[in-house]
C-alpha cells in the first residue's frame, strides 16, 4: 500500500461506508413495510378462514357448498367437508 494514495483510499472507503450504511436503512425500512404487510394479510386470511369454517350443527358428511357452489355460480375456491358425523 503506497502512503501517498492512503488519502484517496480512506475518502473512498469513507464513501463506500456512507453508501452501504444508506443501503442497509433502505433495506431494513422495506423489510419493515413488508412484515407488516404480512401481519396485515394474516389477520385477513384468519378472518376469512374462520368465516368460512362450516357450522358445527351440520351432521351429514356431503360437502357444506351452497346452492351457488353446487351451480358453480360462486366465487368461492374451496369447498369443505364436514368434520360431524
Amino acid at each position: 500500500m503506497d502512503p501517498k494514495h492512503t488519502g484517496e483510499i480512506l475518502k473512498h472507503l469513507e464513501k463506500q461506508n456512507e453508501l452501504l450504511s444508506g443501503s442497509l436503512s433502505s433495506i431494513f425500512h422495506e423489510l419493515h413495510k413488508l412484515q407488516v404487510e404480512e401481519e396485515m394479510l394474516m389477520r385477513k386470511f384468519h378472518e376469512l378462514m374462520q368465516a368460512r369454517t362450516p357450522n358445527k350443527k351440520n351432521k351429514n358428511s356431503d360437502p357444506v357448498c351452497s346452492e351457488d357452489d353446487q351451480k358453480g355460480n360462486s366465487a368461492d375456491l374451496v369447498c369443505e367437508k364436514s368434520n360431524a358425523q
